[in-house]
């Protein structure tokens, strides 16, 4: 059997264009994330990737991970209420591009509305420290993502349509 999977390429090269969504509550927290921390890019990457297929990095050995948390253009950015932990996203900046490497919420706490605000949080930083930031979804994905990029003012330059044996 062959899975068929969409994807998409999407950009935004200016923060006049970003339609920003504000917090939902103060009670949330979005910190910069201590370059020694791997585990909390493992976790997430397993828990959030576990339901969209992200399979790239489950190879990945512990050293794997530290290397590239260590990296200089590698930023972490966590957003949680109190101790709780509710989701990440991954910065890599190349030059004047920013690639979005990955970004999501642990599933109890979709549907809060704060999908939205974690990525216009995303792109505003990417867009103050480069002139293009840049994602890669596909049908795998969250049904919403590919709405949620468009909503904050990204622009599809690109898509594909891979296949994919299912054993």
């Amino acid at each position: 059997m062959t899975l068929i999977i969409d994807r998409y390429f999407l950009d935004i090269t200016s923060i006049n264009n970003l339609n920003f969504k504000s917090k939902p509550s103060h009670k949330y927290s979005l910190n910069k994330e201590n370059k020694n921390r791997f585990d909390l890019n493992k976790f997430f990457y397993k828990q959030i990737g576990k339901k969209h297929q992200w399979t790239d990095r489950l190879i990945w050995k512990d050293k794997n991970w530290i290397d590239y948390v260590s990296n200089e253009k590698v930023e972490t950015y966590i957003l949680q209420t109190n101790n709780d932990l509710i989701g990440y996203f991954e910065l890599i900046f190349e030059g004047n591009n920013c690639e979005l490497a990955y970004l999501g919420i642990l599933e109890e706490y979709i549907g809060k509305g704060l999908g939205g605000f974690l990525l216009s949080e995303a792109l505003k930083i990417g867009l103050k420290k480069s002139k293009r930031v840049w994602v890669h979804t596909c049908s795998l994905d969250h049904p919403n993502a590919i709405e949620n990029y468009k909503l904050r003012g990204m622009k599809v330059f690109k898509t594909e349509t891979l296949r994919r044996k299912v054993i």
